[in-house]
């Protein structure tokens, strides 16, 4: 492996600070490696629409096919919330890059270390030894994709908005075997969460996973919850669980739950993997922080990096199969944060520092 290629898709907000901070400590993480980075940014998002009249051009989208895996900042903001929904960053570039590449499984780490509980909105009492729990959610069927999908005026003026929910029993097979896989290289312990008292599609979801696990995976422990309790689960005890898994709409909103109670968007980092191999034999992926554009503090130089670093580890994890140097960055993350460097919204007693600041400590720490 001579050397790695990925595009680069900084976005809006304060993706470009913290995408040049990631690209700063991938150079660093590799260069005893003798692999090679071999990247080209692009604009998505809000910016593209500015500079190309589209969230997603072409030329961003082939520069993607052309990669082994796409490494993304954020995308959207107040100045693009008046378009058309359909015309709007996140709707017009992460939905259709999710589809186009059938990016079907979202792994989001819900991490939060001892030494950040404080970050938590939990008592700290619930979380004395911090979080560590695994959230993979469907990413390309459920109500966000189902057709038809409308707004339409009834004969009689009324107006009537249309989502359709669908799954098929092969969608629910193949993200319940990342489930497995994900549960077995951690407590093997498995949560299922559906709605199974109302909808049919949650009648389909739980009767495809058990039996796919009781075929397939007798060793993992399985568990059912419907989404209400689950949520309410995760803000009692979340380290009861070790790896849950649900449908796409389901795992937005608990995947999003799971961040808050760990304290901060700018830790938590997320893998989209796809069906498909890239030429190292390795699932093409795009990876990118679980927070927004954070157009507050944009341009302030005081973002948090880490979330986007941890997503190049991932993707140095998951689509070229360097273990060791995702491990290397990981370990230099949690050595500088529990060391008492932070930013702002993790410092909670600490000085608070910048974000060249925050990457050069973990530079230091690789």
């Amino acid at each position: 492996m001579e050397s790695i290629k990925f595009a680069v898709l900084p976005g809006d907000g304060i993706g470009p600070e913290v995408m040049t901070a990631a690209l700063q400590v991938l150079q660093e993480a590799m260069a005893s490696t003798g692999i090679q980075l071999d990247y080209q940014e692009a604009d998505v998002g809000g910016i593209a629409i500015d500079t190309h009249g589209s969230a997603l051009p072409k030329a961003t989208l082939d520069l993607c096919g052309e990669s082994d895996a796409i490494l993304f900042g954020s995308v959207g903001g107040p100045k693009w919330e008046n378009l058309p929904p359909k015309e709007q960053p996140e709707r017009a570039a992460l939905l259709p890059l999710r589809k186009h590449f059938s990016l079907f499984a979202n792994l989001r780490p819900g991490l939060l270390f001892k030494e950040l509980t404080p970050a938590s909105p939990l008592k700290e009492e619930r979380i004395p030894d911090g979080i560590d729990i695994l959230c993979i959610r469907e990413l390309t069927g459920g109500i966000y994709f189902g057709q038809p999908k409308e707004t339409t005026t009834l004969p009689d003026g009324d107006i009537q908005a249309l989502d359709t929910m669908v799954y098929r029993k092969s969608e629910i097979e193949r993200i319940t075997e990342v489930a497995i896989q994900a549960a077995r290289s951690r407590g093997k312990r498995l949560c299922s969460v559906d709605k199974a008292n109302v909808l049919e599609t949650s009648v389909l979801w739980r009767q495809v996973v058990t039996d796919y696990i009781t075929k397939n995976a007798p060793e993992i422990e399985l568990s059912h919850l419907y989404v209400d309790n689950a949520a309410m689960q995760l803000v009692c005890d979340p380290n009861q669980f070790d790896v849950l898994f649900t449908e796409n709409m389901f795992g937005d909103i608990l995947s999003d739950e799971m961040a808050v109670i760990c304290g901060s968007l700018g830790m938590l980092a997320s893998a989209s993997l796809g069906k498909s191999h890239n030429k190292h034999n390795k699932p093409f992926g795009l990876y990118e922080p679980a927070g927004g554009t954070a157009p507050d503090i944009a341009g302030k130089g005081i973002a948090n990096p880490c979330a986007q670093v941890l997503s190049a580890a991932l993707m140095l994890r998951f689509s070229f199969g360097l273990d060791a140097v995702a491990a290397q960055i990981e370990a230099a993350v949690k050595k500088t944060v529990t060391g008492g460097t932070r930013t702002g919204d993790i410092a909670f007693g600490s000085t608070a520092v910048g974000t060249e600041e925050m990457i050069a400590a973990i530079i230091k720490n690789l």
